[in-house]
């Protein structure tokens, strides 16, 4: 890979996501090029001409040209095919969560270490404007000391098409590996690795072999305290986020809006229409021209640890 002025990437998996962002992303970013995808589907594979086809990860890691892996297989195929592109000589970008436990993270935070490569997850929230500002209004002491933290998210249940969320043995969890863990890290970026966690799981209106909502406690550094509170099971939408301080609050609600208030004023940020865009950006700057990944994998296992804490619980 030395001297490319590019990276050629290969999809895992063609579902949801990749179709509406991943793929789009790297066609969009200037120095990607879309190497090649593995579906079981070769049907799926048939919308992105000339770009190559393998039905197995291992037949597609021989191909020397491939520069990255992005994994947007289900959960529980993460760790498994992560340190496969990592022995490979591959740098890796995957899907969040990251494992489906936290030793499974940690061993891939371990091959990227072995093999030299670059380890990514997509928490793409990390690049969010207003989360940025926000990490800056916190060190500025806009609301002097923070004490409390919060991220809400209502909805009901998902479609069919990722009907495999449902499965525990394919996906871990509900929501709270699902969309509680964008939260949880969201907290991480502005506050850091969490001392403690704990938290409660319930099936209160879906019987599902996972939990149609979770409330999750965590502690930081400092004595800031903070709940996550995802479901399932609410048609009363919410994608709430705030920090409270000493002297006053930022925030964030909508979480994924543009918006953003605190003491000193209201921002209005810039919402990027495809959330995946800055996250390829980063990783291929990380890449060819080696700045730091916003999301290291290293940072994203400690979501992994916190939901371990919740799951036994």
């Amino acid at each position: 890979m030395l001297g490319r002025m590019h990276v050629n990437w290969l999809v895992v998996g063609i579902g949801d996501i990749t179709r509406k962002r991943v793929i789009p992303a790297i066609l969009m970013e200037e120095r990607s090029a879309l190497r090649g995808v593995v579906t079981r589907d070769v049907k799926k594979a048939e919308a992105y001409p000339g770009v190559a086809a393998w039905a197995t990860l291992d037949a597609a890691l021989e191909d020397e040209w491939i520069d990255a892996v992005y994994v947007a297989s289900p959960v529980v195929f993460h760790a498994e095919q992560t340190i496969a592109a990592l022995k490979a000589g591959k740098h890796v970008l995957c899907e969040k969560p990251v494992a489906m436990n936290y030793a499974q993270a940690e061993a891939m935070v371990a091959a990227a270490d072995e093999a030299k490569r670059m380890f990514g997850v997509a928490y793409y929230r990390r690049f969010y404007p207003k989360l940025v500002r926000a990490k800056e209004l916190i060190a500025a002491g806009a609301i002097r000391q923070p004490v409390f933290a919060e991220g809400i998210y209502h909805g009901w249940l998902e479609s069919e098409e990722r009907g495999w969320l449902r499965d525990p043995k394919m996906a871990g969890g509900g929501p709270l590996y699902d969309v509680a863990s964008h939260r949880i890290d969201a907290l991480n970026f502005l506050f850091g690795k969490p001392e403690r966690a704990t938290g409660l799981r319930s099936n209160a209106v879906h019987a599902l072999e996972v939990e149609d909502s979770a409330t999750v406690v965590m502690s930081y550094a400092g004595g800031v305290n903070a709940v996550v509170d995802a479901r399932w099971n609410s048609r009363v939408g919410r994608d709430e986020f705030r920090v409270v301080g000493t002297e006053g609050a930022i925030e964030m609600t909508p979480l994924n809006g543009p918006e953003i208030r605190w003491p000193g004023g209201v921002d209005q940020l810039p919402v990027v229409a495809n959330v995946h865009l800055p996250l390829i950006e980063n990783f291929v700057e990380a890449v060819l021209d080696g700045v730091a990944l916003v999301s290291p994998g290293r940072e994203a296992i400690w979501t992994d640890w916190v939901t371990e804490q919740v799951m036994r619980g």
